[in-house]
């Protein structure tokens, strides 16, 4: 099958693809670039961080995108929709090793590590300056239950947290199926935001959920809250939540997403010391990869078969 790859995914599974298949490299490619070497091409792997226009889609023997992760906020999904192209997504594999991410941040700004390590490095022993606080007994108020926010919860339900949640389309039946899991299903996400010590955000991005949490819902967050995104920039609003915090209206972030990402760009956040800011890793595990990149080439080899290519 002919396979324009648009994104890094594991080094063996990459090998495999090149040795079945005929693969075209278009790694850090620009949109129009992705354009004109997905003309011929018969099937699309990509992650985040490359944008999938109708440009690209539009290539004339396209059958197949398979999307190594979750998102799908760099598709256009309308010019999938109208093609009828196969779209086969692998958020299983990221899902744990977004929810740990997850916790690493929740960990990091209750244990104020950076700054503790900082200080270390400059020789100041400050054992008895840093306040810290325990997950255990503490409310996780987690926005968005889909396979990474359960897992988020489930986790936190294991280290002895009060977990509630809130989802787009509450009923009673999606009540009940969380509570076997521990999580307390709130009827909207305002009642989140008030009730948690700690809340994370696992959203996907689009017009219902940009700008979701801005100033009037950071309002409704204790002020010694913590407040951590692993989901995409855009759901929270980077300036709102520089106000709270430096207002002292949240005891401190973690965003391992950001509305502006990539080489030079530095967040409006950087310049605060209760902020964790990663680079949009949450998934980049040797082990999440590993098993992405091996189910990324099974769902190729067997369309191939399937379609006779």
């Amino acid at each position: 099958m002919r396979l324009l790859l648009a994104s890094r995914i594991d080094e063996d599974a990459e090998e495999v693809l090149r040795s079945r298949h005929d693969v075209v490299g278009a790694i850090g490619a620009t949109e129009p670039e992705l354009a004109e070497r997905a003309h011929d091409r018969q099937a699309i792997v990509f992650r985040s961080g490359v944008s999938l226009g109708s440009s690209v889609l539009e290539a004339p023997d396209l059958r197949l995108l398979v999307r190594a992760g979750s998102g799908l906020d760099n598709l256009d999904m309308e010019t999938v929709n109208a093609r009828g192209i196969e779209l086969q997504r692998v958020p299983g594999p990221g899902a744990q090793a977004v929810a740990e991410m997850t916790f690493a941040h929740m960990l990091g700004l209750a244990r104020q590590l950076p700054l503790a390590d900082r200080l270390l490095r400059q020789g100041r022993w400050a054992k008895g300056e840093l306040q810290a606080y325990n997950l255990h007994g503490k409310t996780l108020g987690v926005i968005g239950l889909g396979s990474i926010g359960t897992r988020v919860a489930e986790l936190g339900a294991a280290w002895g947290m009060e977990v509630v949640g809130c989802v787009a389309n509450p009923s009673e039946g999606r009540r009940r199926k969380y509570a076997d899991k521990g999580i307390e299903l709130l009827p909207d996400c305002g009642a989140v935001l008030e009730r948690s010590d700690f809340v994370s955000v696992h959203v996907p991005l689009d017009d219902d959920t940009r700008g979701l949490l801005g100033a009037a819902e950071l309002l409704r967050m204790k002020p010694t809250a913590f407040l951590v995104n692993i989901a995409r920039g855009g759901v929270v609003d980077e300036d709102a939540l520089l106000e709270a915090l430096r207002d002292g209206r949240l005891a401190g972030a973690g965003l391992d997403v950001h509305v502006r990402e990539g080489e030079g760009q530095v967040s409006p956040l950087a310049e605060l010391p209760n902020v964790i800011l990663s680079p949009h890793i949450g998934a980049a595990t040797v082990d999440a990869q590993r098993e992405i990149g091996r189910i990324v080439v099974d769902i190729v080899d067997r369309f191939s078969r399937e379609q006779g290519l």
